[in-house]
């Protein structure tokens, strides 16, 4: 039997007066009942799930990936660079840290970079933390495991800004990124500017609204690349790939070499 959640009580309907009567009380009872156990029948049960970043690093097959991430940066290689994240709530976390922490590395600036806070319309009955003004909610595989604080809105960023731009995954990101106009916006220029954009996983599908795949090649998450190629862009299920000033890869498992590609790039475009 599923739980009784406190919250539905909130939305039951309490009359503005309470007839003392014994008998108004009997006919009111029954209805909150029903209503309490519709509500109960509407909602799943609770869970949070985490599967820890370590699960990833040591599932067989992911030793490069591993080594990635623990053998020490010795070069600062992207010294003087800036790279803006643009990411909002449902972003795939390793996708996001993984790249960040490696550029920090490498002594490259970054910052993160989120669609101004537009909360839907409120009879969608929706709700938000009062961190959704300031931080954007992370997920591992569709389940949601933290928040991170962004440094700007895309409403406040130029092109001139920085050097590359790079988008992570996660099935819920890229469609609130989609939906952004100053986010589309920003992309378009950032194309017309020559400079890098780079996106990994479901990614791409934001290059997607913002016109830019025709003819490029390029690659995705396996499950958008009917997409990709329905905007004009040529698939392939490669790691990696680079054309022109574009670079996608597909999955988590990618990040190593979706990163190194993002450090090669930049260090050849000094």
């Amino acid at each position: 039997m599923k739980p009784t959640y406190c919250i539905v009580l909130t939305l039951l309907a309490t009359p503005a007066t309470m007839d003392a009567s014994a008998q108004t009380k009997a006919a009111y009872e029954p209805a909150k009942s029903y209503e309490l156990e519709i509500v109960n029948q509407l909602t799943t049960s609770t869970a949070v799930v985490n599967m820890p970043v370590s699960q990833l690093l040591n599932a067989p097959g992911n030793e490069a990936l591993k080594a990635f991430f623990f053998t020490p940066v010795k070069e600062k290689t992207l010294q003087g660079k800036k790279i803006a994240v643009i990411a909002a709530d449902g972003f795939e976390e390793i996708e996001l840290t993984g790249p960040v922490w490696y550029f920090r590395q490498l002594g490259a600036q970054v910052e993160v970079v989120a669609p101004k806070f537009n909360p839907a319309p409120a009879r969608y009955g929706l709700s938000y933390p009062e961190m959704s003004k300031t931080h954007i909610m992370a997920i591992q595989y569709l389940q949601p495991v933290g928040w991170l604080k962004f440094d700007r809105t895309a409403d406040q960023v130029k092109v001139s800004d920085y050097d590359a731009v790079f988008i992570p995954g996660g099935a819920w990101n890229p469609d609130n990124l989609r939906h952004d106009k100053d986010v589309i916006k920003f992309i378009q220029e950032f194309n017309k500017s020559g400079k890098l954009i780079a996106a990994i996983c479901h990614a791409p599908v934001v290059l997607a609204s913002a016109d830019i795949l025709k003819g490029r090649n390029l690659t995705g998450f396996w499950n958008i690349q009917v997409d990709l190629k329905n905007a004009g862009g040529k698939v392939t299920d490669e790691p990696v790939v680079v054309d022109g000033n574009l670079i996608t890869s597909r999955h988590p498992i990618d990040v190593a070499d979706f990163s190194r590609a993002v450090e090669s790039w930049l260090v050849k475009a000094k």
